[in-house]
């Protein structure tokens, strides 16, 4: 299975990286596109709905992007050259009535789409959506039986079993679109990885993305939370792995999360190549400050995304964002940051002696 992950896909886009150098501004590579605020589960831990975590302090649950307000979206983001699109919460996307349009119209004009989902809606017409035009969908999930799914997302028992019919359903279609799942590691699940992999992978899931659950915007709060079942996830991750074979993978992104909350750098480089449109039809900066007044980038409300993208005044806000002030919550973007850094960093007359 070639690379679905990695912090090197920057170097793809040597334009961006001319325009970070130049402080110019240039159509991101990637938008996220969060389309609506409601969400059918309630997960214990996600970010948007947790007074601890740094996201989601200004979020209305009520909000979603009109309808035409999105396909005028879906047309400056082509037009813009943006090359992906993922939709993503806020809420649960795939409940946005017209995703399915929405992803046909994007994946016509050569931009390729994805979802992050609970996989809860992952039938029907979206499913179909997806299967067709879709790169990949990625099931988030924390579960290995209907009563933990049940306990963690407070919804009804019985829930985890019709996620595993929609992921076979899915994966029934003979899409080339993966089907990806992303398991979030907490205390009540660390003995129950090798399980839970056994049923997503027989229910046709391509991978499996191990991250570990974020409790609070202190690293060393998360890294003591997560020093009390290391051993047992790293035991149960290496098991998982003996179940990997051409059709299916197991990706290890459990770790000390320590290293993605305090920055030494004073510009956050993937803002040009990452950014976010919540339902609320404002720019953020990111995922992990979307819906904050920090993260906030401007209202698209009364304007035209392209308009405000290319705007003086989304190039000083770009460009004056200082992690090292700004962002000492966790940052899913660290890692590549450091790298686009350290190669802004090198002297250019150096940088021939390879």
């Amino acid at each position: 299975m070639s690379t679905l992950y990695s912090n090197l896909k920057f170097l793809r886009y040597a334009d961006h990286i001319e325009a970070l150098r130049e402080q110019r501004v240039v159509a991101p590579v990637h938008i996220r596109i969060k389309p609506i605020n409601r969400c059918n589960h309630d997960c214990w831990y996600c970010a948007y709905r947790v007074s601890n975590l740094q996201l989601g302090e200004d979020i209305d649950y009520e909000d979603t992007i009109p309808e035409n307000k999105m396909f005028e979206i879906v047309d400056d983001v082509i037009a813009m050259g943006v090359k992906a699109v993922t939709f993503s919460g806020g809420g649960e996307p795939l409940l946005y009535k017209p995703l399915p349009e929405v992803v046909k119209r994007l994946a016509e004009g050569g931009v390729r789409v994805a979802t992050l989902t609970n996989g809860s809606n992952l039938k029907g017409k979206v499913a179909d959506a997806f299967a067709e035009y879709g790169t990949w969908v990625r099931v988030s999930t924390d579960a290995w039986d209907d009563r933990s799914f049940a306990k963690s997302r407070g919804i009804h028992e019985g829930e985890f079993s019709r996620l595993l019919r929609n992921l076979s359903g899915f994966a029934a279609r003979g899409s080339k679109c993966v089907l990806g799942v992303s398991f979030i590691v907490d205390e009540a699940n660390s003995s129950h990885l090798y399980d839970a992999c056994v049923l997503l992978k027989n229910s046709g899931v391509n991978h499996v993305k191990f991250s570990g659950v974020v409790v609070s915007n202190s690293g060393a709060e998360n890294n003591v939370y997560h020093a009390r079942i290391r051993d047992i996830v790293t035991e149960q991750i290496e098991r998982a792995r003996s179940l990997a074979d051409d059709r299916f993978a197991v990706i290890n992104h459990y770790h000390d999360l320590d290293d993605r909350f305090e920055k030494t750098y004073t510009m956050c480089p993937y803002l040009m190549f990452l950014t976010v449109i919540g339902a609320d039809c404002v720019v953020y900066s990111c995922q992990d400050k979307a819906f904050t007044q920090s993260g906030t980038l401007g209202s698209i409300k009364d304007r035209r995304f392209k308009d405000f993208w290319f705007s003086e005044e989304n190039r000083q806000r770009l460009f004056g964002l200082d992690p090292s002030r700004d962002c000492s919550h966790h940052c899913v973007s660290h890692g590549k940051n450091l790298a686009i850094m350290d190669l802004l960093s090198i002297d250019p007359d150096h940088g021939t002696f390879v």
